[in-house]
């Protein structure tokens, strides 16, 4: 039950948006900034701003506007604009006139930071060579002691934490007859564990700043029947069934939380860290893809097929255990998009430790975005 716990809302990127003057000396076209909807921006200042003089310059015509809807639900409104200079002493049009008095916002700056951390495949309960629960534990709870370090000293704007999946080891993967070897607890236990280690760094970075939540389905937490994936994706899942405790735990303590979740038939999400359409996160395990190196292609097939993280300028995935980044081609904020696959803290998997030869150490992975800065690929691992 979801308690009003809506999915994450698919995010579209207007293409031919971007705030901007262009003059030729006689005449000219402006794109003001977004206001929320039901604003009107103040003409007179925004020509201001960019070195026009309204007393000089006239509108032509009536405003055209661009619409479009954030993260939230909320819709913003972009207005463009013809304009002139004048040749005689006129009045300007109505129009112009009826929008004075409804202030624009301030402009943004490049003020607000955001951290994000990626905390991927904990798969609790599992024991291996990297030992146990309680050893997993103390190497969480050293993780987390750095978090709160790097929230306190970060002065951050927001927090964005992204569970990755495989939150729990769960026992119907391929091998599950080793999984019910090596598993040190019941599913009932893993989740509560998980929706306690959860519930924590929460805590933790709620006390720095608001804090976003938001969780995708994995392939170890699926609802599955003798290895078969049973029910919907987006819903019958161990990683969305905890978002919702964090949610309901959130409500009752008023902690500062939002809360993200893929649509019930999606097993991805995307999320505009700033609202702006900027900085676009897109989600997904990762498990989609049978290989690291299909997994730009799957993104690519992702956008060509319009789907939830088609609009991502930063995919995140989880599944592959070892740190990634690779920078794929452009995204509509103008910068490169790049994909991050995050750091493990699992306790090992040795079935391909001996089969491949590698491992990697683990941790969390987590990078800082800026507002209106372009991402160029660093990150940093607790």
């Amino acid at each position: 039950m979801l308690e009003n716990l809506k999915p994450a809302q698919k995010i579209e990127t207007p293409k031919d948006w971007r705030p901007a003057v262009e003059f030729d000396g006689e005449q000219g076209s402006a794109t003001l900034p977004a206001v929320p909807a039901g604003e009107v921006p103040d003409f007179d200042e925004f020509l201001l701003d960019q070195g026009f003089d309204p007393k000089e310059y006239e509108i032509v015509g009536a405003p055209r506007t661009s619409r479009w809807q954030k993260y939230d639900g909320d819709w913003l409104t972009a207005y463009r604009f013809t304009f002139r200079k004048l040749n005689a002493s006129i009045d300007l049009p109505l129009l112009w006139k009826t929008a004075k008095g409804n202030k624009a916002k301030p402009k943004a700056v490049v003020e607000g930071k955001a951290l994000v951390v990626m905390l991927a495949d904990f798969q609790l309960g599992k024991v291996d060579h990297r030992g146990d629960t309680e050893t997993q534990l103390a190497r969480i709870f050293a993780a987390y002691d750095e978090l709160e370090k790097q929230f306190k000293r970060g002065k951050y704007e927001k927090i964005l934490l992204c569970d990755m999946g495989d939150i729990v080891e769960g026992f119907y993967n391929k091998a599950d007859q080793q999984q019910t070897f090596t598993n040190s607890m019941s599913i009932m236990q893993q989740t509560d564990l998980a929706a306690s280690l959860m519930w924590e760094i929460v805590k933790r970075a709620a006390k720095y700043a608001p804090v976003t939540y938001a969780t995708v389905a994995s392939n170890h937490c699926q609802f599955r029947l003798h290895k078969q994936t049973v029910g919907q994706p987006g819903k019958d899942d161990w990683g969305i069934v905890i978002a919702q405790q964090l949610h309901r735990l959130a409500k009752e303590t008023n902690t500062d939380l939002r809360i993200l979740v893929p649509e019930p038939s999606d097993e991805s999400l995307a999320l505009d860290v700033f609202g702006d359409s900027f900085h676009i996160l897109g989600l997904w395990h990762g498990h989609q893809s049978n290989r690291p190196e299909a997994v730009p292609q799957w993104w690519e097939k992702q956008a060509f097929g319009n789907q939830p993280v088609a609009a991502a300028t930063i995919g995140l995935t989880g599944h592959f255990h070892h740190l990634r980044v690779q920078e794929l081609g452009l995204s509509a904020n103008g910068g490169s998009r790049y994909w991050i696959q995050g750091k493990t803290m699992d306790n090992g998997s040795s079935w391909f430790r001996l089969t491949q030869g590698s491992d990697s150490q683990p941790g969390l992975t987590c990078f800082e975005l800026e507002r209106n800065k372009h991402f160029t690929g660093s990150v940093f691992n607790v």
